[in-house]
């Protein structure tokens, strides 16, 4: 398995990310998090899903394997990183929510979620949510308030785990990026988010 590393590898603390759905971990909201990420201090590393991998390879877009493949693809990661340091995993959207189903199970420091898909598109009455009432790990969860996949108003409405922090970008959409009226520009909402992601490494290690 392929890795790219960011940031002093001696590091105290350790932020595995893996990458969405749809883009390669080497994407441009994955290369921005990772490098901000790293500067602060913090070892960060990112792998790809075996899906993605052949995708790479191959050049022909497959879907995302099925959740018990992606899920012994994090189980690997983690015994090749972990648990010697203090151990945080997570990841952009399909990446942070299987990361979020591993957490618990595998004691991590903590859990980083950008752009959580607490449901499919069009599909708010088929939430992905159950597992998230009863984490265990600390966990930060980065949204945008008003994305796609889980705007602030739905995910009021949901019951979560007290150990799962919130920070909502300001008219961010699933990635973040602000609608040009709102006065805010893409950068500006990911470099609050690098800056949350950071702050909350900071206060668990």
């Amino acid at each position: 398995m392929d890795y790219i590393e960011n940031g002093p590898a001696k590091s105290e603390s350790r932020l595995v990310l893996a990458h969405g759905a749809g883009a390669a971990m080497d994407s441009p909201f994955m290369d921005f998090f990772a490098e901000k990420v790293g500067d602060a201090g913090i070892h960060v590393v990112r792998f790809e899903f075996a899906y993605m991998q052949q995708r790479r390879t191959t050049g022909s877009k497959r879907p995302p394997d099925r959740q018990p493949k992606l899920l012994d693809c994090w189980r690997q990661v983690i015994k090749d990183f972990g648990p010697a340091r203090k151990l945080f995993i997570g990841g952009k959207s399909m990446g942070g929510r299987m990361a979020s189903l591993m957490a618990d199970e595998e004691q991590v420091r903590g859990l980083v979620c950008l752009g959580y898909p607490f449901y499919a598109i069009g599909k708010k009455d088929k939430p992905r949510t159950e597992h998230l009432a009863t984490l265990k790990t600390p966990t930060l969860i980065v949204q945008g308030v008003r994305d796609t996949m889980g705007d602030v108003n739905s995910v009021a409405e949901y019951s979560l785990s007290p150990e799962i922090t919130i920070d909502w970008i300001a008219d961010g959409d699933h990635s973040f990026k602000p609608r040009k009226s709102s006065g805010r520009t893409e950068a500006q909402n990911w470099i609050q988010a690098c800056e949350s992601v950071v702050r909350f490494i900071h206060s668990q290690s």
